[in-house]
């Protein structure tokens, strides 16, 4: 057998062992004399086809260490189809239904595909719980029984500062709002630049929680289809801000919820640009930015703003701790109406979660933890993906995502997901309806699943249970 023929066959059935999921992402595969052995080819061969495998990007080689399943995300199966229409303003009625399933999620022994939170194993919860305990003296010693600072405590807002370092201004603190979460941040924006009965441009499909925030202060939604794989369609932008009078957009520009996917950065200048000139006040949620698969950090919107329209949201709820509930906002020039609108609401965040975060980014530890639990999510959201892969039905799409913890599953349109939900939550597994990330019920076949938790034996029996559960509901 011709030598060439032979490397390539073996890689060929390398890589299907990898894709099937025989091989986790990160697993290590056979040695070189393991696999000759194995094999009954030669070292040569066993050597070439792992060299071929790692120009393909499905191994990875670590010196003096051996070969490692690659995590894959792309081209595992089809993309979900992408819209290119849009659908008029319309009022938003998703809270009720919304309300019941999000109380499904919380209950004990679920196993959580349905709320996007990483596992508790992902996160510093020993650094953390130090910087608490260090931060709670404050409270002996009485410095710390007051409001506090009415926009949020100065050092974190400096550390926060610093970490936007290359996108933002320097080391600045200043226009930093703290704010009890993210989308604590979001509700404030909104609430300074649009009033009851306006239009808010957002994505389609969309983050479940915006929409209820539209519905909670009587605004009408107006969505614009998102691409699964570059995100936000500028055309369709342009051709809904032309035909509607719409007062605000709120984006989620890096890694999109639930999609995972990414604007680059010559559409984010564009989208800038355009909602600048023509005076739309752009809400930006950022809260995966830093949970990037690739290997730098994407800028976002703020990053393109000169005049002060983008008011940028994120918090430490994926990255640190979600308990805590410390997020932010840089709100541009509409900073004063954000300040006095928070302060109204809230008067102050609390301080003891402001410190123990501000200790433990001044600490230098940050930068070392995203790193790993990024690899963490890739590697994650690759075993979904491949499972998903082994289990549903012939025709299902799934998303690639970029970053972030969140995989799309588009099925069969027949499907109606909120039955499916109510089947899989006898099971004691939670998922999340698509029909809850529109206000128009053109994803009710899709479903959105976490990836934050690692896919042990439990969370693929899951996956696996779905699956059947698919077939038996009619999507295959």
């Amino acid at each position: 057998m011709n030598i060439k023929y032979q490397y390539l066959r073996l890689a060929n059935e390398l890589e299907r062992e990898i894709r099937t999921g025989r091989y986790r992402a990160g697993e290590k595969l056979p040695s070189l004399r393991s696999l000759r052995a194995r094999t009954g080819r030669s070292l040569t061969t066993v050597y070439q086809a792992y060299a071929e495998l790692e120009n393909r990007g499905v191994v990875d080689v670590r010196n003096k260490s051996g070969f490692y399943a690659r995590p894959q995300i792309d081209r595992i199966l089809p993309l979900p189809a992408s819209e290119n229409r849009l659908i008029k303003p319309h009022r938003v009625a998703i809270n009720a239904l919304s309300a019941m399933i999000q109380n499904s999620m919380t209950a004990p022994k679920m196993l959580p595909f349905g709320a996007a939170i990483p596992s508790p194993a992902l996160l510093p919860l020993k650094q953390l719980a130090q910087e608490i305990r260090g931060a709670a003296a404050g409270y002996a010693t009485g410095k710390m029984i007051g409001y506090g600072h009415p926009l949020g405590l100065p050092e974190l807002r400096t550390e926060i500062g610093k970490q936007a370092v290359g996108w933002y201004r320097e080391d600045s603190g200043e226009e930093i709002i703290i704010t009890n979460g993210c989308m604590a941040a979001i509700d404030v924006c909104l609430r300074s630049v649009a009033r009851a009965g306006d239009i808010i441009l957002i994505e389609s499909p969309t983050f479940l929680c915006y929409l209820q925030l539209i519905e909670d202060l009587n605004m009408r939604a107006l969505e614009v289809p998102v691409h699964p794989e570059s995100g936000l369609d500028m055309d369709l932008l342009e051709r809904a801000l032309d035909e509607h009078d719409v007062r605000a957009a709120l984006f989620n520009a890096n890694f999109h919820n639930p999609l995972g996917c990414i604007i680059d950065e010559a559409a984010k200048r564009r989208l800038v640009e355009t909602m600048t000139r023509r005076r739309v006040p752009v809400i930006e949620d950022d809260i995966y930015g830093d949970l990037y698969f690739g290997d730098t950090r994407p800028l976002p919107l703020k990053a393109f703003d000169r005049d002060g329209m983008v008011l940028y949201c994120s918090s430490f709820t994926k990255s640190l701790a979600p308990d805590l509930r410390i997020g932010w906002t840089m709100p541009g020039r509409f900073r004063e109406k954000v300040k006095r609108i928070r302060f109204n609401a809230a008067i102050a965040v609390p301080q003891l979660g402001q410190l123990a975060i501000a200790r433990y980014l001044a600490a230098g530890g940050f930068d070392r933890h995203l790193r790993r639990m990024r690899n963490a999510l890739k590697k994650q959201t690759s075993d979904f993906a491949l499972a998903v892969a082994r289990y549903f039905p012939e025709g299902t799409r799934i998303s690639a995502p970029k970053g972030g913890m969140c995989l799309w599953v588009e099925l069969d349109r027949s499907l109606d997901t909120l039955r499916l939900f109510d089947r899989a939550l006898q099971q004691n597994i939670s998922i999340l309806p698509g029909s809850l990330c529109s206000g128009t019920g053109r994803y009710n076949h899709c479903i959105r699943l976490n990836c934050g938790y690692p896919m042990n034996e439990a969370a693929e029996q899951g996956i696996a249970t779905i699956g059947r559960l698919i077939r038996e509901v009619g999507g295959g």
